[in-house]
């Protein structure tokens, strides 16, 4: 017996030794800055310089001797992207990297639903996490400032108030799983032409209240861990390295405690990126874009030429080992957190997510006569119309193209939904991009078709006047100067002579339905011949069967435009302005974009210039209808410390469930610096049965009274009368009450 007491005191003695012994970066009882400390301790200036820029396309190293494994980032917001060689960008051939694709940011945004943001991060994390990414590189929250813009389709509309309310609940749902965001593009990348050598001039208003708060948000609500500077310059300097953007703003005044990461080969300079905010340099081959040789990831900014600099007595450690310890905070989130989650791909969770932010994201834009929905116990003869039904789109776009395990089509999913008793054809109406491939991942599909256009609408014509609905899916698609990275649009004109094939239609029969696929707005100079329009965006992997659901009235379409869908490009201000694409320097190749509106885009413009847009923001129609009541208010008068409730009753006076979104917008009635006539403060998404009615109160604080004084460089609620307008578009809001600041 004695014996077994000295082995277990010795056993005991061993494993209280081996836990003293215990490095503190590895005990987890430790706080995070005790394990920093001690990592800190640990490193040579060889292992800190190697973990600040990339080893491969997507990875930098860890720290081998430590136990610290690489570190892998990934595209892309909308689904993981599939898994390239080590030093190529074509496909490492894999066949366990297919994803689930989820919609493109600007459906979920349409959603106005901060929950199913928060759901849409939790299944990509859980994706990103079972394929061992540690950080996804998004989401985008650049803002909709012209409808050309090739890359709109992956950001969260012209608002900022609506994009952060929905990007801090994606940013939390994404890191439960141990993967951290990197939120994009900071900042100003609006546009995708000359975006390497734009140098946008705006003043400091509307850079604070337009193009800021929504990073501001996923740096202070959803607490990001990593942000990715973006291509273009601001000040005459590239933002990957820009003091004021990284270090004053987001480091110090947002109080921002992770990474700043580099678009790829978005860094320019040593020195800059040195002392410019730049924590981790990503690129591709040796100028991080186009050229390279081999060990070319020493050659980075941030790689032996800083190395260089300090060992010459240029610089000190000081900004080195800022850089580092935020980059040792991301490993012990990430990569030394033993209790991530395992995470999970394709599973059938992910795609009911998937399917159900895509159809509360759709957009009933128009539904003159109750066209919609399809009766799908009444039989009938359906033609389905145009290559958007037939074309798979999650291939293609740029950095979020896709490599799915599967994609519905449009035509598929009615098909399958409808079921054999209607009699469903097709038409293809139109021949656009057949190409169907995108950096190594195809789709497998032969669209060729080699019949003329006239060809083509003769037969949907002619197939359109025997059928009792015509469904035409067209609008864009994620082909260069269309929805796509690195392009922005020629103009605002559907493609591929769609407009012809849409005016025949509607001449052949008064039952057309036009569903829009695109991630922007598109002209439609035949919107009044049309009695229904939908916009159906880019939804990923349920698109068919999510867009059948919405077509037959499964589900009752609830999405509302998150931004402003103008008539003409010639209503949007900056276009109106002459202030895109901007003007090119004399002997050099910078263009100088001069943000003329100010705070006057999107919905502030249409108030300030008095256009009249096709279809409003915040529009969006549904099967039933609603009423909303008087609007009352929790005081009449307030002081800035107090926050102010207001209450209007909305009721389903219809005969389906569904859902609104009642809206509320800020109107300063005197301020001492020119305002928008109304600000987008609040909103609330509110699901009703038929005749029931629910109060709904939406309460706000100081900071919806607000203005960026660009003179204090603070943020002021001056004094005075508001007045709130609460209704369901920006073009609709018939509840008002006015309320006092003191």
């Amino acid at each position: 017996m004695r014996k077994y007491i000295v082995l277990v005191a010795f056993l005991a003695m061993s494993l209280a030794g081996m836990a003293q012994s215990k490095p503190i970066y590895l005990d987890e009882s430790r706080t995070e800055e005790e394990r920093i400390n001690d990592l800190m301790g640990r490193l040579t200036l060889d292992d800190k310089i190697a973990i600040i820029h990339a080893q491969s396309k997507f990875s930098s190293p860890g720290i081998k001797r430590l136990g610290i494994r690489d570190f892998w980032t990934d595209d892309g917001p909308h689904g993981v992207r599939p898994d390239v060689l080590w030093d190529q960008w074509e496909q490492a051939g894999q066949t366990n990297d297919s994803c689930v694709a989820f919609p493109a940011l600007t459906c979920l945004a349409a959603t106005w639903n901060p929950d199913m943001a928060h759901r849409y991060g939790v299944a990509l994390g859980e994706e990103a996490r079972y394929r061992s990414k540690d950080m996804i590189l998004g989401p985008g929250v650049n803002i909709y400032r012209t409808p050309l813009n090739g890359r709109n389709f992956e950001y969260m509309g012209e608002d900022p108030y609506l994009a952060s309310m929905m990007v801090a609940p994606y940013v939390q749902g994404l890191q439960s799983q141990g993967v951290a965001a990197c939120v994009k593009h900071y900042a100003l990348n609006n546009n995708e032409v000359n975006r390497h050598s734009t140098n946008v001039i705006i003043d400091d208003r509307t850079l604070h209240e337009i193009y800021l708060p929504a990073f501001k948000a996923a740096v202070q609500q959803g607490h990001a861990w990593g942000i990715m500077g973006a291509y273009n310059l601001y000040k005459n300097i590239h933002n990957c390295q820009n003091t004021y953007l990284l270090n004053d703003i987001l480091k110090r005044d947002w109080g921002f405690d992770g990474v700043v990461v580099s678009d790829w080969g978005g860094a320019h300079d040593t020195e800059q990126a040195i002392t410019g905010g730049l924590d981790m340099e990503f690129g591709s081959w040796t100028n991080g874009l186009n050229e390279g040789y081999p060990n070319a990831y020493d050659s980075y900014y941030l790689a032996q030429p800083y190395k260089k600099l300090i060992e010459q007595g240029k610089y000190s450690t000081r900004e080195l080992d800022d850089k580092v310890r935020r980059v040792l905070r991301l490993f012990l989130r990430t990569t030394l957190n033993a209790h991530r989650p395992f995470g999970s791909m394709c599973s059938d969770e992910h795609y009911q997510a998937a399917r159900e932010i895509a159809a509360e994201g759709i957009v009933l834009l128009k539904n003159q006569g109750d066209v919609l929905p399809l009766d799908p116990k009444k039989p009938c003869r359906v033609l389905v119309v145009g290559e958007n039904a037939i074309k798979m789109m999650t291939v293609g776009g740029g950095s979020s193209s896709l490599k799915v395990q599967r994609e519905v089509s449009p035509l598929d999913g009615l098909k399958k939904r409808l079921g054999p008793a209607f009699l469903v054809d097709y038409a293809r109406g139109y021949v656009g991009d057949v190409t169907g491939e995108y950096n190594g991942v195809t789709t497998g599909q032969d669209l060729k078709d080699d019949r003329s256009p006239e060809q083509l609408i003769a037969e949907a014509v002619d197939k359109a006047r025997q059928a009792d609905y015509v469904l035409f899916f067209g609008g864009l698609n994620k082909s260069n100067h269309q929805d796509a990275e690195e392009y922005d649009r020629l103009d605002y004109a559907m493609p591929y002579g769609q407009d012809k094939v849409i005016e025949a239609l509607a001449a052949a029969n008064k039952n057309l339905v036009v569903i829009n696929i695109s991630g922007n707005a598109v002209a439609m100079p035949w919107v009044k011949k049309v009695p229904a329009i939908v916009q159906g965006w880019f939804i990923g992997s349920e698109a068919g069967t999510a867009l059948a659901s919405v077509l037959v009235g499964d589900v009752n379409p609830s999405g509302k435009l998150p931004f402003t869908w103008p008539a003409t490009l010639a209503d949007v201000p900056a276009h109106k302005l002459g202030a895109y694409p901007g003007t090119k320097r004399a002997n050099e190749n910078i263009w100088d974009l001069e943000y003329k509106e100010g705070l006057y885009m999107g919905y502030r413009g249409v108030d300030h210039f008095k256009t009249r847009p096709t279809f409003a923001f915040g529009h969006g129609k549904s099967y039933t209808t609603f009423a909303l009541g008087k609007a009352t208010a929790s005081a009449k008068t307030i002081t800035a410390a107090d926050s102010i409730s207001f209450t209007v009753n909305v009721k389903n006076t219809g005969n389906r469930a569904g859902a609104e979104v009642l809206q509320l917008y800020v109107a300063d009635l005197k301020s001492a610096l020119p305002r928008p006539a109304k600000e987008l403060k609040g909103f609330k998404k509110v699901y009703l049965q038929p005749g029931e009615s629910r109060d709904v109160t939406i309460t706000i604080g100081r900071d919806a009274l607000s203005y960026y004084d660009d003179t204090a460089h603070q943020w002021v609620a001056e004094p005075g009368d508001f007045e709130v307008l609460l209704g369901t578009a920006s073009d609709n809001l018939p509840a008002r009450v006015r309320f006092t600041l003191q």
